[in-house]
C-alpha cells in the first residue's frame, strides 16, 4: 500500500518543483561551473529517479514530456547558448546538406538494388532515391528490408554509375572538402564537446552497468526509495508459449497480459513483470527461473533497484537525443564521432565506442538497437570517422566474434552485423587488408572456432552436440564477412596489398587443408550401415566457401605475380597433403596394347575415399587461369611445371569420379542415403562449380601432361576394369560366364561411366583457359542444353545456372540470342523456347545432365528432328579449339588403348551373348568415334593453311589388328554392325559415321592431289539417302493398307449389331426427341406466337416437355422426376454472402431475434446457393453421407486434424467431382396449372385478395385467442366473412411423396441454419423466408454476374448454374408445403401489406427499405399457401402477373424517390419515340412531390427521369425474367439469347408488361393513387429522404475488388508504414490487405488476436466475419501471396495477380524482379469472388495439397 500512497503525494510536490524549474537558468549555472561533469551528474541524480520508473506501469508519454523539460532542455540551452529552437535552426541553415542519404530502413520497407550498376548486392536505395535515380530504367531487384541497413544513395563507391538521385546530386561549386567544423565558433565547439562527452559517457556507463542495486559514483539519489523491478530479459531459446505460460504462473496475470508482456520482451529485449519491494520481486524471479530451467538454460531475470532502471531508461533516451541533435549539423556529428573514438585513460581499445562494442553481448535488445542506430547515423555517415571506426572494428574483430558466438541473440541484434556497412566499401576493405591484415584475421578466427579435428588434422563434424551445431551456424557469419571483403576485385595492386593478400591466401590454404579428405567413406560390404554418418556440416561449409574460392581465384587472376605465387603455394600444399596419403599402397605395372605404365594398387571399392578435395580443385582453377592468361608460355621458368607429377594430380579427383560411377552402378547401396546425398550435391548446381567441374579440369590438366595411353590405363585400373580390357582375347569376350549377374551389371555400368568420362575429358572445352572461349559462351551453352530438355520459365533457368557472389548468373546477356520468349495467358508462366538454329550445338553427353535430363533431352531432340523431316541422328557437335596448354588432349581419341577399348565393345555388340554389353555402352562408343571424325574434319579445315595433319583418326580406325590376333578394324566392325537386326536404334548413327568417313577420305584425297570436284562423296551420300527414302515410303504404304482393312472390319461389325437390336435403337431415338423440341424457340404447344413467362397468357408445357429423366451418379439408375416418385436431389452448397453488399458497416444481427422477411436494398447479408449440378437419389445420398460421417468418427480417434470439409456442419464432397457441398436440393417437376378464360383485372383481384386477407387475419386471431383464457367478447365485431369459394378450414392434400417431403425439409433447414447462423429447427417460422431469400439473392447475383461479364441473359449460363436455379425456384414454390400453413399465410399477409397498406398489420417497413425483387419472389412463392384454399376458379397465373405489376410500380416509385437529379448537361431530344414516357414520368414525379413536399427536389427534365427509371429498373426486370423462366418453364425469346438493342422490348414482352412501364400506373390510376398515398405517408419515407445517411441508388453498381497499384513496390511501401493498431506504433510483421474493402490488417501475430465465438482468432479471420460473412480474400504484402479464407478452419494460398517481366509470380518475394499488376489475373480472382466460388476453390486446393489442411488458418 505504501507505494500507492507515495504515488498520490508525489505529483503535487513534483509539480511545484517542475513549475519553478528553468532550463535557461540551469544552463547558465552550468556555464559558470568549474566541474561541469559533476554538476550535470548531480542534476541527473536528482531528477531522473523523479521522472522515470515511479510505478509498475511505465508511462512513456508523461515521462518523455518531463524528460524533455527537465533533462534535455538545459542541455540544449547550454549547447546553443540561446533558445534551443532558434539555435538549432541556425545550425541547420548553415549546414551543407550531406550527399549521403543515410535513410535507415524500417522492417519490411522496400529496398532496390540495380543489377547493372551496384558494386555488390548489399548496395541498396530507398524508394524515394530509387524513383529519382537513373536506375529505375535498368534491370533492378526489389526486396523488403529486414530492418537496420541504410540507403547508399550518394556513396560513389557503391555504384559503378549513377551514384546520386536528383535529391542528393552535389552542387558543382561546392568545395565539400572543407572541414565542417569551420562554420562553428570556438566556444560552441567547446560547449558541444563538453556536453557530448558527459552525456555519452553517462549513457555508456549506464548501459554497460552490471550491478543491480547501486549506481555509478556521482549518481546516487539524494533520497533512496525501497522499490524494485523484477526484470525479464529476452533470449532466442525459449518460445513465446513457454514465456507466456511461465509468466501466468509467476506473477499470476491473465493470458492477455502475459501475451503483451511476452510481445514487449520480444520487441524491446526486456520488460519489468513486477514492481514492489525486494522480497516481492525476488519471489517472482525464483518461480520464473525454476519453471524455465528444465530443458534449457533458464530465462534471464534480474531484480533491479528502480533508480538503476530509471537511469538506464534515461540513458537510452539520451542516446536517441544525441542522434536527433547531430542531424542538425555535420559539425555536431563530427564532434560526437571524435568524442566517441577518443582514447580513454586505459589506452588501447578503451574509447567509449570500443566499450560499447565489447559489451554488446551483455546488453539487452532495446539498448543494442538504440546504440547501433546512433553508430549508423554518426560514425558511418562521416567519411573520415567511418575509416577510424572500421580500424577499431577490425582490431576488436576476434573478441567481437567470440562474443557473438556465445551470444543468445540473432545476428541482426549484434554489433558484428555492422561489418556489412564497412567491409563492402572497396577502399576500406583494401585498407583493412593491408593495415590490419583483416583477411588473415577473419580466416584465423574462423579456424579457431572449429576445433574438432581428426588425427590427420582434418575437420571432424561427427556427432556434433546441439551446442556445437549452434556455434557452427554462428561461425558461418565469418565467411559472410570474408565474402564482403573480397567482393570487389582490385584493379591495381600495391606491393603491400600483394604481400598481405598472399598471407591471407596462406591462411586460406590452411583452412582448405583441414577440409582436404574430410568425411572419408568406406564401402559397406555384407550388411547395411547402422548409423547414417553426419555429412551435412561438411557440405554446408563447402557451399558457404564456394563463392569465396571463386573470388580468391578472381583476385589471383587480376595480377600475374600474385597468380604465380598462389599457384606455387597451392601446389606445395597439395604435395604436403599427398605425402600423408600414399603410404601402404604397393606399386604395380600395367601393360596393354603395347604400352606399359607404373602406378599404385588402389581400389576405390575397398579403401577410404573422400569427396572433399578443395586443395586439388583450387589448383585446377589456378591451372586453367595460367593457361588463360598464357603465363605458361611467356615465363615457363617461373612455374614449377616440370616438378609436377601428373599421376599425383589426377589421383584424388579420379577416385572421386570413380566413386560416383560406382554409386551409380549400385555398388555402395549399403552405405545408406548420406552418400547418395553427397553425390547429389557434388553434381548439384550450387556446388558443382568448385567440385565436379574442377575435378574434370584437373583430370584434363593431368592427361594433357601424360602419354594418353598411360592415362587411360591408370583410369581403367581405378575403374577396376583393367582386367577386362587387358586380356589378349578381350574382344572375343572376357570370360565372365561364371560371374554372377550383379557383377556383370555393375561392370557394364562402370564401362558406360568410364566411356562417358573419356567423352567429357576430350569434349568439355567451354571453360575459359581449357578451350578458347569466353565466359558468355559457357553460359550460352548451359542455357541451350537446359532448353533442349523442354521450354523453361525464366526462374527455372536461373535455378539451373550457377550464381556468382552477386547472385547473378549472367543469363540476361545471352538469353535473347539463343531463345525466344512466349508470354503467358491467364494461368501458367512465360516460357523461353530454344531457337532452332542453336540445336546443332546439342551434345547428348553434356556433362551437367543428370541421367533423367539426358534421356528427356534425347527424346525431345529426336522428336523435333522427326517433325522437321530430318534424319533423327544426334551427332557430336563441333567444338571450339583447346588452349595450347591443353592441346594434347585430342590425342586421347587416337591412342591405341582407347581404340582397343572401342574395338572390344563393337566386337561384343556383333555377337551379343548373355547380356555382357549394353546399348548405352555402344551408343557412347559410337559417340566417341563421331567425336574423332568431327575433330579430324576441323583439323583438316584448320590445317589447310598450316599443313599440320598429325590427327589421322580415319586411318587408325580403318587399320586391322596386329599379326597374331588379326582382329578386324573398327571400320569393318561398323560395316558389319550396320546390318545387325538387333541394333535398329543405332542404325542412323552408324550410317552417319560411315558417310563422314567417306567424306573425310575424299577431302584428304582432294587435298593430296589437285582438288577435283567433290561429286563422288556427294553421290555416295545421295544413294544412301535415296535408298533410305524408298524404304520409308514402302513401309508407310503397308501401314496405311493395314489400317484401312481394320476400319472396314469394325464398321461391318457395328452394322451387324444395330440390325440385331433394332427395337432398342428405335426407342432411344424417340426418347431423345421431345427434350430437344422444348429448347426450340417456338414449341408446338404454344398457341400464342409471343413467348410470355407469366400471367394467364403464359406459355404452357405439354406433357412430353414436362417429363424429365435423370441418372443418379451413385447407382447409375435412371429415374423420372415426379411429385409422387422417389426423390432426386442435387448436391448444393449454401453460404452467407456479402458480395453484393452496399453497406459493410452494418452490424451483424442477433440471429435469435432477427426477422428476415424484408430484405433491405443494401443487401448487406444474403444467402447464396450454388451447386455442382450432380444428381443423386435421396436415399443414395443419405447412405453416402452416413458413410462419410462414420469414416469421420473413426478418423477422429486416430488423429485430430481438419479435413477440407467439416462433417459436423453437414459438409461433404460431391461423390463425383469432389466439390464442397453442405446440403442437397430436391428436384421437382413443373407444376401443372389450368387457366379459365375469365380472369379479374387488377382492382377486382386486389379486392378479392384483401377480402381473403381479412378473413385469414381474423381466423388467425381467433385461434390465437382461443388458446388464451376467456375470449374477449369484442372480437366478434371484427369477424369478416370469407369471399365465395374461399374455404378457411380447408387443408390441402400434400402432393409430394414422403422422400420428397423429407428432402424439402432437409434443404429448407440447411438454408435456415447457414443463413442465420443458428441451430437447425424445422419448425421455426423463418425457414421458408430464408429459402425464398436464398432463391432471390442467388438469382440477383447471377444476373449481376452476367452483366459484368457482358453475356446475354439466357443461353450463356453453364449447366450447373442453370440446374441450380431451376431446382432452387421450383423448390421455392413447393417449400410452403413443408411448413405450417398459418405461418406461411401470415408471412404472405405481412408481405402484401407492404404493397397494399393494411392498418391491422403492424411494423411494415417503408418502401425505401425493401428490396423489391426479394419482395416479388417472396410474394409469388408464399401465395400458394393462400391460393390452395380458393376454389372459385381464380388462376395462380393471374396472381403472379398482378404481383409483378404491383411490385414493378412500387419499384418505379422507389427509383424516383432515390434518383438524384444530376446537372443535366444536354437535354437530349428524343424524337417523339419516348415523349409519352417522359411526360408520364414527370407527372408521376410531381405527384410524389405533392405527397412529400420538401423531401424531393424539383426536376424539370423528363428525359433524365425516364433514363433513371429505365436504367434503374433493368436489373430487377432481368432478375424477374430469370425467376419466372425457371418457375414456369417458358422458353426465352431469341432476342434475350444475344446482347443487343432489343433487350428492353423483349424483356417487357416476355414479362407481359407494357414497354412504357408507367402505363401500369396510369391504367389503374385511382387504385394506384391510393396505394401511392399509403406508401408516401409512411413516416420513415420522409425521414429517409431527409437523413444524412446516403440512400441506396438504383441500379446498384456491381461491387469490385479494390483497385491495386500497378507497381508492387507501392504496396510494399504502404505496408511498411503500416503499424500494428494494438501494440503502440509497432511495425506489423505480416501486414495483410483485404481485397474486398481495402483494410490493412496485422496478421499472424499475438497482438491482434481477438475473440470470436469463444476462440482466439487472428486479425484476418476476425475481419472475414465482419466484412465477408466468413469468406475473405487477402493479399499478404510481404509474401506477395493471395490468401483465401472461409470460416475458421479453411484456407488456401492462391497465385497473386502480380507478375514480373517474365510472366511469373514471385511468392515470398525471393527473386526480387520488379512486379506489375496483371489485370486478367486480378479479374479472374474477382470473378471467383463474384461467383461465390472462393470456398469451393479452397476445398479443391486442400484436397489437392494435404499440407494446407494442417495450417491453423484461424490464427492468420
Amino acid at each position: 500500500m505504501a507505494a500507492a500512497e507515495t504515488d498520490r503525494d508525489a505529483p503535487s510536490a513534483l509539480c511545484s518543483e517542475f513549475l519553478n524549474f528553468s532550463a535557461k537558468d540551469t544552463a547558465a549555472k552550468w556555464l559558470l561551473a568549474s566541474n561541469l561533469p559533476k554538476e550535470v551528474y548531480q542534476h541527473l541524480a536528482c531528477y531522473v529517479p523523479k521522472i522515470y520508473c515511479l510505478g509498475p506501469n511505465l508511462n512513456p508519454q508523461n515521462e518523455d514530456l518531463l524528460a524533455q523539460l527537465l533533462l534535455q532542455s538545459p542541455l540544449e540551452w547550454y549547447l546553443c547558448g540561446e533558445e534551443p529552437s532558434v539555435g538549432l535552426t541556425k545550425l541547420e541553415q548553415n549546414n551543407q546538406p550531406s550527399q549521403l542519404c543515410g535513410h535507415v530502413f524500417k522492417v519490411g520497407e522496400p529496398t532496390y538494388s540495380c543489377r547493372e550498376c551496384a558494386a555488390d548486392p548489399t548496395c541498396v536505395l530507398c524508394m524515394q532515391c530509387f524513383l529519382g535515380s537513373v536506375h529505375k530504367e535498368h534491370r533492378y531487384r526489389m526486396t523488403t528490408s529486414g530492418g537496420g541497413g541504410f540507403c547508399d544513395c550518394g556513396d560513389t563507391e557503391a555504384w559503378k554509375k549513377g551514384p546520386y538521385c536528383q535529391k542528393h546530386e552535389p552542387n558543382i561549386n561546392d568545395s565539400s572538402q572543407k572541414d565542417p567544423l569551420a562554420n562553428l565558433s570556438d566556444e560552441m565547439i567547446a560547449r558541444t564537446y563538453n556536453v557530448f562527452s558527459i552525456i555519452l559517457k553517462y549513457a555508456v556507463d549506464m548501459l554497460t552497468w552490471d550491478k543491480e542495486d547501486e549506481l555509478p559514483e556521482g549518481l546516487e539519489p539524494p533520497v533512496r526509495g525501497d522499490t524494485y523491478y523484477c526484470m525479464l530479459f529476452n533470449d532466442e531459446v525459449h518460445t513465446y508459449e513457454q514465456v507466456i505460460y511461465t509468466l501466468q504462473k509467476a506473477v499470476n496475470c491473465t493470458q492477455k497480459e502475459a501475451v503483451s508482456f511476452a510481445t514487449t520482451v520480444d520487441r524491446d529485449g526486456r520488460k519489468s513483470v513486477r514492481f514492489g519491494d525486494f522480497q516481492f520481486c525476488e519471489q517472482a524471479k525464483s518461480v520464473i527461473v525454476r519453471n524455465t530451467s528444465r530443458q534449457t538454460k533458464p530465462l534471464r531475470v534480474q531484480v533491479m533497484h528502480s533508480s538503476v532502471v530509471a537511469h538506464q531508461c534515461f540513458a537510452l533516451k539520451a542516446l536517441t537525443w544525441l542522434g536527433q541533435i547531430i542531424r542538425y549539423s555535420d559539425a555536431l556529428r563530427r564532434i560526437l564521432c571524435q568524442v566517441g573514438l577518443q582514447r580513454g585513460p586505459e589506452g588501447e581499445n578503451s574509447s567509449l565506442v570500443d566499450t560499447l562494442m565489447l559489451c554488446d553481448s551483455k546488453m539487452w535488445k532495446g539498448a543494442r538497437n538504440v546504440y547501433h542506430q546512433l553508430f549508423m547515423s554518426s560514425l558511418l555517415m562521416d567519411p573520415k570517422y567511418k575509416k577510424l571506426f572500421a580500424i577499431q572494428f577490425a582490431k576488436n574483430y576476434e573478441r567481437l566474434q567470440s562474443d557473438y558466438v556465445k551470444d543468445d541473440h540473432d545476428r541482426e541484434f549484434s554489433v558484428t552485423d555492422l561489418s556489412v556497412q564497412m567491409f563492402t566499401v572497396p577502399s576500406l576493405a583494401r585498407m583493412l587488408i593491408t593495415e590490419e591484415n583483416l583477411m588473415t584475421t577473419i580466416i584465423r578466427t574462423f579456424m579457431d572456432h572449429l576445433r574438432h579435428r581428426d588425427l590427420q588434422g582434418r575437420f571432424q563434424f561427427e556427432r556434433y552436440t546441439a551446442q556445437q551445431a549452434f556455434k557452427f551456424r554462428r561461425v558461418q557469419s565469418l565467411i559472410g564477412d570474408l565474402k564482403y571483403v573480397l567482393i570487389s576485385r582490385p584493379t591495381e595492386w600495391a606491393d603491400q596489398l600483394r604481400e598481405k593478400y598472399l598471407e591471407g591466401f596462406d591462411a586460406f590454404l590452411e583452412l582448405l587443408k583441414c577440409m582436404q579428405g574430410m568425411d572419408p567413406v568406406v564401402r559397406q560390404v555384407g550388411q547395411h550401415i547402422e548409423m547414417e554418418p553426419e555429412w551435412e556440416a561438411a557440405f554446408t561449409l563447402q557451399m558457404k566457401l564456394t563463392h569465396i574460392i571463386s573470388m580468391m581465384q578472381e583476385w589471383c587472376a587480376s595480377d600475374e605475380r600474385v597468380l604465380i605465387e598462389a599457384y606455387k603455394k597451392c601446389l606445395s600444399a597439395l604435395t604436403h597433403c599427398h605425402s600423408g596419403f600414399t603410404d601402404g599402397e604397393q606399386p604395380i605395372t600395367l601393360s596393354m596394347c603395347g604400352h606399359s605404365v607404373d602406378t599404385i594398387r588402389y581400389c576405390v571399392s575397398q579403401e577410404k575415399v573422400s569427396i572433399h578435395l578443395p586443395v586439388s580443385r583450387l589448383l585446377a582453377g589456378l591451372h586453367a587461369l595460367l593457361s588463360k592468361i598464357e603465363v605458361a608460355y611467356r615465363f615457363p621458368e617461373q612455374l614449377p611445371l616440370s616438378e609436377l607429377s601428373p599421376p599425383m594430380l589426377i589421383e584424388h579427383p579420379l577416385r572421386c569420379l570413380v566413386l560416383c560411377a560406382q554409386v551409380h552402378a549400385g555398388m555402395w547401396r549399403r552405405n545408406g542415403f548420406s552418400l547418395v546425398n553427397q553425390i547429389y550435391y557434388y553434381h548439384n548446381v550450387k556446388c558443382r562449380v568448385e567440385m565436379f567441374d574442377k575435378d574434370l579440369i584437373m583430370l584434363q590438366a593431368g592427361a594433357s601432361m601424360m602419354d594418353p595411353n598411360h592415362f587411360l590405363m591408370i583410369m581403367l585400373s581405378r575403374f577396376e576394369l583393367y582386367h577386362i580390357f587387358s586380356s589378349a582375347d578381350c574382344r572375343k569376350r572376357y570370360s565372365r560366364e561364371n560371374a554372377n549377374k550383379d557383377v556383370v551389371q555393375q561392370n557394364n555400368t562402370l564401362i558406360e561411366e568410364m566411356l562417358h568420362l573419356v567423352i567429357m575429358i576430350v569434349g568439355e572445352r567451354y571453360t575459359a583457359g581449357v578451350g578458347q572461349v569466353e565466359i558468355s559462351d559457357e553460359i550460352r551453352r548451359e542455357i541451350i542444353h537446359q532448353l533442349c530438355i523442354r521450354p523453361m520459365a525464366h526462374s527455372e533457368l536461373v535455378k539451373a545456372l550457377p550464381e556468382n557472389e552477386n547472385k547473378e548468373t549472367g543469363m540476361e546477356r545471352v538469353i535473347d540470342n539463343v531463345a525466344l520468349f512466349k508470354k503467358p495467358g491467364v494461368t501458367g508462366r512465360g516460357l523461353y523456347k530454344l531457337r532452332p538454329e542453336c540445336a546443332k550445338m546439342f551434345n547428348l553427353y553434356f556433362h551437367h545432365y543428370s541421367r533423367a535430363d539426358q534421356s528427356k533431352a534425347e527424346e525431345a531432340q529426336r522428336k523435333i528432328k522427326r517433325q522437321n523431316g530430318e534424319d533423327s541422328v544426334l551427332p557430336p557437335p563441333v567444338l571450339p579449339r583447346f588452349c595450347p596448354l591443353f592441346a594434347s588432349l585430342v590425342n586421347i581419341l587416337q591412342c591405341d588403348v582407347l581404340l582397343g577399348i572401342l574395338g572390344a565393345v563393337l566386337q561384343w555388340a556383333i555377337e551379343p551373348s548373355g547380356g555382357h554389353w549394353s546399348e548405352s555402352m555402344l551408343q557412347r562408343v559410337l559417340h566417341l568415334i563421331g567425336m574423332g571424325l568431327v575433330e579430324e574434319q576441323q583439323h583438316l579445315i584448320g590445317s589447310a593453311e598450316e599443313n599440320d595433319t598429325n590427327f589421322n583418326f580415319t586411318f587408325k580406325i580403318s587399320r586391322p589388328g596386329e599379326a597374331p590376333a588379326n582382329t578386324p578394324s573398327i571400320l569393318a566392325l561398323l560395316e558389319t554392325l550396320q546390318n545387325a537386326p538387333h541394333l535398329e536404334v543405332h542404325k542412323d548413327m552408324i550410317r552417319w559415321i560411315l558417310k563422314t568417313v567417306a567424306n573425310i577420305k575424299t577431302t584428304r584425297e582432294c587435298t593430296a592431289s589437285a582438288p577435283p570436284s567433290d561429286s563422288s562423296g556427294h553421290s555416295q551420300e545421295e544413294t544412301v539417302r535415296d535408298k533410305d527414302k524408298a524404304e520409308r515410303k514402302r513401309k508407310a504404304e503397308m501401314a496405311r493398307l493395314r489400317r484401312e482393312k481394320i476400319m472396314a472390319q469394325m464398321s461391318e461389325m457395328q452394322r451387324h449389331f444395330i440390325n440385331e437390336n433394332k427395337e432398342l435403337f428405335q426407342q432411344s431415338l424417340e426418347e431423345l426427341d421431345p427434350s430437344t423440341s422444348s429448347t426450340l424457340e417456338h414449341s408446338p404447344s404454344s398457341c400464342d406466337s409471343s413467348l410470355v413467362c407469366v400471367g394467364p397468357r403464359r406459355w404452357r408445357a405439354g406433357g412430353s416437355e414436362r417429363r424429365q429423366v435423370v441418372t443418379c451418379i451413385l447407382c447409375q439408375e435412371e429415374q423420372e422426376i415426379r411429385t409422387d416418385g422417389k426423390a432426386m436431389v442435387l448436391a448444393a452448397f449454401v453460404q452467407r454472402s456479402t458480395v453484393m453488399s452496399k453497406n459493410r458497416k452494418r452490424p451483424p444481427h442477433n440471429p435469435d431475434k432477427y426477422d428476415p422477411l424484408f430484405m433491405h436494398p443494401d443487401l448487406s447479408f444474403g444467402t447464396h446457393t450454388g451447386s455442382c449440378g450432380h444428381i443423386m437419389h435421396s436415399h443414395c445420398w443419405q447412405r453416402y453421407f452416413e458413410a462419410v460421417q462414420a469414416k469421420e468418427q473413426r478418423r477422429q480417434q486416430r488423429l485430430r486434424v481438419h479435413t477440407s470439409y467439416d462433417v459436423e456442419n453437414g459438409e461433404f464432397l460431391c461423390p463425383l467431382c469432389e466439390c464442397l457441398s453442405n446440403t442437397v436440393i430436391p428436384l421437382l417437376p413443373l407444376t401443372k396449372t389450368s387457366c379459365s378464360s375469365e380472369q379479374p383485372d387488377l382492382s377486382q383481384w386486389l379486392n378479392i385478395t384483401s377480402q381473403q386477407s381479412k378473413a385469414l387475419l381474423s381466423a388467425h386471431r381467433k385461434t390465437k385467442a382461443a388458446g388464451a383464457e376467456g375470449v374477449d367478447e369484442m372480437d366478434g365485431v371484427n369477424d369478416c366473412p370469407p369471399p365465395d369459394g374461399f374455404k378457411l378450414d380447408y387443408t390441402p392434400k400434400n402432393p409430394y411423396s414422403s422422400t420428397i417431403k423429407e428432402m424439402l425439409t432437409t434443404f429448407g433447414t440447411a438454408t435456415y441454419k447457414v443463413g442465420l447462423k443458428v441451430h437447425p429447427n424445422e419448425q421455426d417460422p423463418r425457414v421458408p423466408i430464408m429459402c425464398w431469400g436464398s432463391c432471390a439473392y442467388t438469382i440477383q447475383s447471377i444476373e449481376r454476374l452476367l452483366v459484368d461479364e457482358e453475356k446475354p441473359l439466357f443461353g450463356s449460363l453453364p449447366c450447373r448454374q442453370d440446374d441450380c436455379l431451376s431446382s432452387l425456384t421450383r423448390f421455392g414454390s413447393a417449400c410452403w408445403t413443408a411448413s405450417s400453413h398459418t405461418t406461411v399465410q401470415n408471412h404472405f399477409l405481412r408481405l402484401i401489406a407492404a404493397l397494399v397498406p393494411d392498418p391491422r398489420v403492424e411494423n411494415t417497413p417503408c418502401i425505401l427499405d425493401i428490396d423489391m425483387f426479394h419482395l416479388l419472389v417472396s410474394l409469388v412463392l408464399s401465395h400458394p399457401a393462400v391460393f390452395c384454399m380458393d376454389s372459385s376458379g381464380l388462376s395462380a397465373d393471374t396472381a403472379q402477373l398482378h404481383f409483378l405489376h404491383l411490385v414493378t410500380v412500387a419499384h418505379i416509385v422507389q427509383i424516383l424517390l432515390t434518383s438524384v437529379p444530376e446537372e443535366v448537361q444536354m437535354e437530349q431530344e428524343s424524337g417523339g419515340a419516348e415523349r409519352e414516357e417522359e411526360e408520364k414520368v414527370c407527372m408521376l414525379y410531381n405527384t410524389l412531390r405533392m405527397h412529400l413536399g420538401s423531401g424531393l427536389r424539383e426536376v424539370s427534365s423528363g428525359w433524365h427521369l425516364w433514363r433513371c427509371v429505365k436504367t434503374g429498373i433493368l436489373p430487377y426486370l432481368r432478375a424477374a425474367a430469370l425467376f419466372f423462366h425457371y418457375l414456369n418453364g417458358a422458353p426465352a425469346p431469341p432476342e434475350l439469347h444475344t446482347l443487343g438493342l432489343g433487350e428492353w422490348e423483349a424483356l417487357c414482352g416476355y414479362l407481359c408488361l407494357p414497354s412504357n412501364l408507367l402505363q401500369l400506373y396510369y391504367s389503374n390510376q385511382e387504385l394506384m393513387q391510393s396505394l401511392l398515398h399509403g406508401w408516401c405517408s409512411h413516416p420513415s419515407v420522409l425521414q429517409g429522404l431527409q437523413s444524412s445517411v446516403a440512400l441506396i441508388r438504383f441500379p446498384r453498381e456491381s461491387n469490385h475488388l479494390i483497385e491495386l497499384p500497378s507497381d508492387y513496390s507501392a504496396l510494399i511501401n504502404q505496408a511498411s508504414s503500416f503499424t500494428c493498431p494494438k501494440s503502440g506504433g509497432d511495425k506489423s510483421r505480416a501486414p495483410t490487405l483485404c481485397l474486398v474493402c481495402g483494410a490493412m490488417l496485422c496478421s499472424q501475430s499475438y497482438c491482434c488476436q481477438t475473440e470470436l465465438e469463444g476462440e482466439d482468432v487472428g486479425a484476418c479471420t476476425a475481419h472475414t466475419f465482419a466484412c465477408g460473412a466468413g469468406v475473405g480474400i487477402f493479399l499478404r504484402v510481404r509474401e506477395s501471396q493471395v490468401l483465401f479464407l472461409a470460416g475458421k478452419t479453411k484456407g488456401c494460398f492462391y497465385a497473386p495477380p502480380y507478375l514480373d517481366d517474365y510472366g511469373e509470380t514471385d511468392q515470398g518475394l525471393r527473386r526480387g524482379n520488379p512486379l506489375h499488376l496483371c489485370q486478367e489475373r486480378y479479374r479472374k480472382i474477382q470473378k471467383l469472388w463474384r461467383q461465390h466460388s472462393i470456398t469451393e476453390e479452397i476445398g479443391h486446393a486442400q484436397e489437392a495439397n494435404q499440407t494446407l489442411v494442417g495450417i491453423d488458418w484461424q490464427h492468420l
